[in-house]
């Protein structure tokens, strides 16, 4: 049996300072499991992020390295000469990267990060399908913020903000940990780093020399290289070597992050005072009111008829569309913020309260879902007079995906509100391939074409500045209205005709074969006659 220590008195402290024993309780406390450093009572750590990071990762796994090394490789190969189906060929090492550093670290993959990643890689797939920029664009930013909600596991709507700067952050330390597993592997005595060196050295080499033996020898083998392999010149080296670069930096710090993620989800924030009864539901009220109020003269108007607001108010039918789609689009967006103070600043004083949050703000979500099909009545009735444009139709899935957000709010109100943060961004990451996959070039061309066979009108300046995407609709436009349409496209094309497989959309693809069917034969001349002909009036 251990001898029972005897009691010693506390030594004086300074008046105001905490005593000795209760100081001895606050150093001798447990550490944070994930920051062993840090103890309850210490001073706040140097670097912020630690407050937030796992713990770093152990040593860079072979697999991991060469996942990182493949990825830099086929960034450098693969990168530099366009957009298509290269991204993603480029995302798939980087993805291991990022799996075999996060089982190295002891993190298993759960099923809303596979699903994260799986997105991801879908939304990727944007690119090699549709020549546009703008929805390959969006799919692209899309698919990185899915990324980092992968690799950080993020569920709030903190994590859901701020995981891609958690990324973004790891570029730089994940270069330091791939370095020193580098040179760890290099000094081992079972080190195989400079025989797998030497012999990837060999056999590039070995590639080279026959490959152009055999190339020279047989013209349809040197097509086939040709088709498969990029023509890489000296001036494209520093390119080259940039993109390697960018390669091996992307997927060290895809790496590192799934070994040591940033805990977003650890950020909160305080809830706001709750506030009584009357002071929190009397404006709410008022505001209902008045969204009711401004339903009721849609329906008027709906039964009976716009000649007549039309009359009073000095609008034209399509001056009366715009001018009300875009108010309306702002009022959307201010009830989402209207709705997040009010769930701040709601009374939390029992079940009464509860109820009356869910009515009010209930009653405006209704009323707000009626709000966004008056939207999307107006610009339809836009588009019937002056047809799709690029703007028209984004704002219109806007608008869309706004009443969707609404509606998860909502529904929110009745199951909880958990699952809200990971609902809205996979609905926005799902709007975005949506967008991408019905190809809004070729519906802005669909519906210009069959407004020109009931109408006789042609925006022929806007619809020869669509992409090649668009091609399929228009070579349904008779001549010379169809060459003169497709002019610019053309010309573009032939511009890149020289692209490699992997750079080339599947748009693309499709209007090279369309126009070498039926070539563009029109004139200038021509194309100005077609277009004073078929312009609005």
């Amino acid at each position: 049996m251990s001898e029972k220590p005897t009691a010693q008195p506390e030594p004086s402290t300074p008046p105001g300072a905490p005593p000795a024993r209760a100081l001895a309780r606050s150093t001798a406390a447990p550490a944070d499991p994930a920051h062993p450093s840090r103890r309850p009572g210490a001073a706040p750590p140097a670097d912020p992020w630690s407050a937030l990071r796992s713990r770093a990762p152990r040593s860079i796994g072979s697999a991991t390295l060469w996942s990182v090394l493949a990825t830099g490789v086929l960034s450098m190969v693969l990168l530099g000469d366009g957009i298509g189906l290269n991204l993603l060929l480029v995302a798939l090492p980087a993805s291991l990267a990022a799996y075999h550093a996060a089982v190295g670290a002891g993190r298993r993959p759960r099923p809303r990060t596979l699903l994260w990643g799986a997105g991801g890689l879908v939304l990727l797939a944007v690119p090699a399908l549709r020549d546009a920029s703008w929805p390959s664009f969006l799919a692209v930013a899309a698919a990185f913020w899915l990324g980092a909600l992968a690799l950080h596991g993020s569920r709030t709507w903190a994590g859901i903000a701020f995981s891609p700067f958690g990324l973004i952050e790891a570029v730089p330390r994940g270069l330091s940990w791939g370095w020193r597993g580098l040179r760890e592997r290099s000094k081992a005595p079972s080190s195989r780093v400079g025989p797998v060196l030497r012999a990837l050295g060999v056999t590039a080499a070995l590639l080279l020399v026959f490959g152009a033996l055999f190339a020279a020898a047989d013209a349809a083998f040197a097509d086939l290289l040709d088709d498969l392999v990029p023509e890489v010149s000296g001036a494209d080296g520093p390119l080259r070597l940039l993109l390697l670069a960018l390669g091996l930096l992307g997927a060290l710090g895809v790496a590192y992050a799934a070994g040591s993620p940033v805990r977003w989800d650890r950020v909160s924030f305080a809830p706001g005072r709750a506030r009584g009864r009357v002071e929190w539901a009397l404006p709410l009220l008022v505001l209902n009111g008045l969204f009711a109020l401004f339903i009721a003269v849609q329906l008027t108007v709906l039964f009976g008829g716009y000649d007549t607001v039309l009359e009073k108010t000095d609008l034209s039918y399509a001056e009366y569309a715009r001018q009300g789609f875009w108010q309306l689009l702002l009022a959307t967006l201010l009830v989402l913020v209207v709705i997040v103070a009010a769930v701040r600043w709601a009374p939390r004083g029992g079940p009464k309260d509860g109820a009356l949050v869910r009515g009010v703000l209930g009653t405006l979500g209704v009323l707000t879902l009626v709000v966004v099909a008056s939207a999307v009545r107006r610009m339809d009735m836009y588009v019937d007079a002056y047809g799709w444009t690029r703007l028209r139709i984004s704002v219109v899935a806007v608008e869309a995906w706004l009443g969707l957000v609404i509606v998860l709010i909502m529904a929110a109100g009745v199951w909880g509100a958990r699952w809200l943060p990971r609902a809205v961004a996979a609905s926005a990451a799902a709007g975005v391939l949506l967008f991408g996959a019905v190809s809004p070039d070729a519906l802005i061309a669909e519906r210009s074409v069959q407004r020109h066979e009931g109408t006789g009108q042609l925006d022929l300046d806007y619809v020869r500045a669509l992409s090649a995407d668009a091609v399929p609709a228009l070579d349904a436009l008779p001549e010379p209205l169809r060459s003169c349409a497709l002019r610019s496209i053309d010309e573009e094309l032939r511009r890149h005709a020289d692209e490699p497989w992997y750079a080339t959309s599947l748009g693309e693809a499709r209007a090279r074969a369309i126009l070498n069917d039926r070539p563009v034969r029109a004139t200038w001349t021509q194309c100005q006659q077609a277009g004073r002909e078929s312009g609005y009036p």
